[in-house]
């Protein structure tokens, strides 16, 4: 289900510099000095941005959203967060924002599967985007999806190797022994009260 345009969400946008930086592409290369920078790819209202902030505050996150009325939400909810910054930007200029080798690790969590063959290049595992991501990821980076449904999971692992990543940590059920350190998103609460699977990868390139 879609969410309704919300009205002032680009001025709550505005009104938080600090963190949702209005030119983010003047960060590119400097968003963090040592610490390990990870982002999230569509981080919706985020609660998973929130949660892991607050889990390992030693880490910088960011989260990137197009969409302004799901980021205003975020935009307030981060207020009493540190070490997180929220990017109001399309993943395909990702480039834009991040210099080459800048991030440490990218998070897809339940991202649109666009099930329709003729909406294939929308995905985000995609290959245009996954070798966008070998441009912006650390030579140890690497990408962990999560996922409810069964195709895309498929679909994603056939692009992750024929892309050049290496898998591990592979789950078809992630909550059936859900380890301690996973970090429940939105959609994850709802759909672990309907009992649904949820499937999960970790992807990295060789050194």
């Amino acid at each position: 289900m879609r969410l309704r345009k919300r009205p002032g969400a680009l001025e709550v946008l505005r009104e938080r510099p600090e963190i949702v930086p209005q030119k983010p592409e003047n960060m590119r290369g400097h968003w963090t000095v040592d610490e390990p920078l990870h982002v999230e790819l569509g981080t919706g209202k985020g609660l998973f941005l929130a949660l892991m902030a607050e889990k390992y505050p030693s880490i910088s996150f960011i989260g990137m959203e197009k969409m302004e009325s799901v980021l205003s939400f975020a935009a307030e909810r981060m207020e009493q967060q540190n070490n997180v910054r929220l990017i109001h930007g399309n993943v395909a200029d990702m480039q834009d924002y991040f210099a080459k080798g800048e991030v440490n690790r990218i998070y897809l969590n339940f991202t649109d599967p666009w099930p329709k063959k003729r909406h294939e290049k929308r995905r985000l595992t995609f290959p245009a985007f996954l070798n966008l991501y070998k441009e912006v990821l650390s030579p140890r980076g690497d990408i962990h999806l999560k996922t409810d449904n069964e195709d895309f999971f498929t679909y994603s692992l056939e692009q992750f190797s024929g892309s050049g990543y290496c898998l591990k940590n592979l789950t078809l059920d992630l909550h059936a022994h859900e380890p301690e350190e996973n970090v429940r998103t939105e959609y994850e609460q709802k759909f672990a009260e309907r009992q649904q699977r949820i499937f999960r990868a970790e992807a990295y390139l060789p050194e």
